[in-house]
């Protein structure tokens, strides 16, 4: 009998150089980077000279001075407005790490340019503009993907197995925060600093990544009551902020994200058979997942979790390959009405609440 905590593993062929590999090259998308700062460098080396379905092959941004040394080592065309890139004929798609009030406007330039988008997440900060957007997407024909790469965690993908297959049994609520010292890494004129980049908190730079993990895994939500407040500096975002969800399944959640503290992340499922945890202080690593189910034989003992390991993985390669492949494909990957939408529609409640002090319902994504 197997394990209730079994892993699928997966083996990756090593590549080897073939007849097909001039193909492989002329299929690969060549993008171009908009916004040079540390996660749009971040983007770049996580792909470039590593992958066979994307490479960069420009960059944008307002002060190239900034990015000159790196764009060089890079042996990348530095544009200084995004016009420019979107004019670029060697230029299949672009790659937005850019400010999150720009992500809407800038995903309808990149579609009547033709070219396909990766955008950083969120999607946008309202329901109308992220409307805007994947409707000119769509028009246009162009794929649009938004930087959510938790989904391409081992862990979370065996979550979803676990409460798929019946491991977890019904689920009942799930949990999370995403905290870290934010709020004094910038300093009052940062553009991360703007109340209307950031008008939820930490929620634009990090809870939303664990509201599309609560999607991934609980379905679509239903309520929320929020509250969220400025307790520490005098200037910038709110720095604590917290919420109640209630999911369209009847599940439960809440979720924190304190920016004025030390760094940290965690989540937790329940349900009706056991839990399973995931968290660290790093994000950006590869996972480890602690599970631990009841013994119906024995309700009154205190099981120990197991620890469940993964094979390593880089989730900003794997989302901008996934968004490339797409991309070839001209396949479509956020569309209307999708998780994408969600969130940015989940968002706005949270906005809602905060400000109402009331439980706020989900808006229909127009």
């Amino acid at each position: 009998m197997g394990t209730p905590f079994h892993v699928t593993q997966y083996h990756v062929t090593p590549h080897h150089v073939t007849k097909y590999q001039v193909t492989l090259c002329k299929l690969m998308i060549r993008a171009a980077i908009i916004g040079l700062g540390r996660w749009g460098q971040n983007l770049v080396n996580s792909v470039q000279g590593k992958s066979d379905t994307i490479r960069f092959v420009a960059g944008a941004m307002r002060n190239v001075a900034k990015a000159e040394a790196y764009s060089r080592e890079k042996g990348l065309p530095l544009y200084d407005s995004y016009e420019k890139a979107l004019a670029d004929p060697k230029v299949d798609a672009v790659v937005l790490a850019t400010p999150h009030t720009r992500h809407a406007e800038q995903i309808v330039a990149a579609a009547k340019a033709g070219k396909h988008v990766f955008t950083e997440k969120p999607l946008a900060l309202t329901t109308k503009s992220a409307s805007a957007a994947l409707r000119a997407c769509a028009k246009a024909g162009v794929t649009l993907a938004v930087g959510y790469n938790w989904r391409f965690q081992p862990a979370l993908q065996e979550i979803r197995r676990m409460l798929e297959d019946g491991r977890l049994g019904k689920l009942l609520h799930v949990e999370g925060n995403f905290c870290g010292p934010s709020a004094y890494r910038f300093p009052a004129n940062h553009w991360r600093q703007a109340r209307e980049e950031g008008p939820a908190g930490g929620m634009t730079g990090r809870g939303v990544h664990v509201v599309d993990a609560f999607l991934y895994l609980a379905g679509r939500i239903d309520s929320i009551h929020a509250q969220s407040s400025r307790r520490v500096l005098g200037y910038g975002l709110d720095d604590t902020t917290s919420m109640l969800f209630r999911f369209k399944s009847g599940a439960s959640g809440y979720l924190g994200t304190v920016i004025a503290t030390a760094e940290t992340w965690r989540m937790q499922v329940f349900g009706s058979k056991g839990w399973v945890e995931v968290g660290d202080v790093e994000h950006l690593t590869t996972w480890q997942m602690k599970a631990c189910l009841m013994d119906p034989k024995n309700l009154w003992a205190h099981q120990k979790p197991q620890v469940l390991t993964f094979p390593q993985v880089s989730t900003e390669r794997a989302e901008l390959e996934h968004f490339a492949r797409a991309a070839q494909a001209k396949r479509p990957l956020a569309v209307a009405g999708g998780d994408e939408a969600h969130v940015v529609a989940v968002f706005e409640a949270i906005l809602k609440s905060a400000k109402t002090g009331k439980t706020a319902l989900i808006a229909r994504e127009r």
